[in-house]
């Protein structure tokens, strides 16, 4: 199994689901149990995502299974679960956001965006 974790990183991944990106997004900054996770999907996400336990530890186990994240359990509360990034996940992170800013670069070279249309639409949030 771990050869074919070695393999997958050296793979460019299909665009992620919006559930995956915001969960390794959460975990950018570090590990997390899965109520943090939560909380930190929804101030990301704002009211265009909304996540709730089933989509998060349904993802979380697919995402351990393909190497993106890492389960580790409380040394106090052995009920409570971690989670971090892996490099795969880091990886798979970082390809993303360089999708996102071509795709963006790609709306914004056929007029498509404009700086006061992205701030307005932030701002009706």
């Amino acid at each position: 199994m771990s050869s074919i974790k070695s393999d997958l990183a050296s793979v460019r991944l299909p665009p992620l689901t919006p559930a995956v990106f915001h969960i390794l997004l959460a975990l950018a900054d570090g590990r997390k149990h899965g109520y943090a996770i939560l909380k930190q999907v929804g101030v990301d996400g704002g009211q265009s995502l909304r996540m709730g336990p089933g989509t998060l530890y349904g993802s979380l186990q697919r995402m351990e299974a393909a190497g993106l994240v890492q389960e580790f359990e409380d040394a106090d509360d052995e009920r409570r679960r971690f989670y971090d990034l892996t490099r795969a996940g880091q990886r798979a992170l970082a390809d993303e956001l360089s999708r996102l800013r071509d795709v963006l670069s790609a709306a914004k070279r056929k007029g498509m965006v404009t700086p006061n249309a992205v701030r307005a639409h932030g701002a009706s949030r």
